[in-house]
């Protein structure tokens, strides 16, 4: 069975299908032990790989060549991956697509946001005009031979959101996200309008759209839930935190504690497990 299929069959079943936003190995090694499905986040991704916000310098051979290590590391994950705008051009898109299914991507989100591009709960978003989009999007659909295609729509005109999000739902993506949805009374209206179609629903911290439970978005009927930077916040927010102690303990180490702290012991346990989830891929390969 593909990637994709899986997906699919996930988001169909019963109750929303949580995927966890990670920047880079570690944070998915840890995302692993939790949850059985990652958003490859375009935020994290150009935070920990550039150092710069998520308005548009992500280069594609960066992004598929981290999406490949993903999918060596971790063969049984969901592995959804923020494409932003398909990196301007249809053809790119279309390329980067089949880049991203060859090696073992699980769907894609395709945005159609305009440049210069903003994190999807920021302000001063632009969108393209909603046929130069769905054209992109066609191509990109046409292209896939089973990857999810998420269809994302950044209009924040009220009118615009409900023509938009049920354009998308018209067309053979599998899934329509609104992204910076502001309240619960606003997804149900997305709901409404997109029939069907399996909707999914953007949380960050700090961000524009409401905290809410898995059970009160399946109550909603959102069928998937992201988590763009849960594992980038929290690293931030220790990182900052243990290197302000160990100033304040002029640079003396804590003590670790054995049972359940973290220190080179329990670092080098979570990695090997990635080099245990490999062999099973790779002896099936040689077979």
């Amino acid at each position: 069975m593909t990637h994709g299929k899986k997906l699919r069959e996930q988001i169909a079943g019963p109750g929303t299908t949580p995927l966890i936003g990670v920047y880079d190995m570690y944070s998915a090694s840890i995302a692993a032990d939790h949850y059985d499905g990652m958003f490859v986040s375009g935020f994290g991704f150009a935070a920990s790989y550039y150092g710069l916000p998520d308005i548009g310098f992500i280069a594609w051979p960066d992004m598929v060549a981290f999406v490949q290590r993903l999918r060596g590391a971790f063969p049984a994950q969901h592995l959804l991956v923020d494409i932003d705008d398909g990196y301007v051009d249809a053809e790119v898109a279309c390329h980067v697509v089949e880049q991203l299914e060859r090696i073992g991507a699980s769907g894609v989100i395709l945005e159609d946001q305009k440049r210069p591009r903003r994190c999807g709960h920021a302000d001063g978003k632009q969108v393209l005009p909603l046929d130069e989009y769905l054209a992109k999007l066609e191509q990109v659909l046409a292209t896939r031979r089973d990857l999810v295609v998420v269809a994302r729509t950044d209009a924040t005109d009220e009118v615009d959101i409900l023509h938009r999000a049920e354009a998308l739902a018209a067309t053979d993506a599998d899934v329509i996200l609104v992204d910076g949805i502001r309240s619960v009374d606003w997804i149900r209206r997305v709901r409404e309008v997109v029939g069907d179609k399996p909707l999914l629903f953007n949380q960050i911290a700090g961000g524009k759209s409401p905290r809410l439970s898995l059970d009160e978005l399946s109550e909603l009927g959102v069928d998937v839930a992201i988590y763009s930077t849960p594992c980038l916040f929290a690293a931030h927010e220790a990182m900052d935190n243990t290197l302000a102690e160990l100033r304040r303990a002029n640079g003396r180490l804590p003590l670790v504690d054995a049972s359940r702290g973290i220190g080179v012991q329990a670092s080098t346990s979570l990695l090997e497990r990635n080099m245990a989830h490999r062999r099973p891929e790779q002896a099936g390969v040689s077979a």
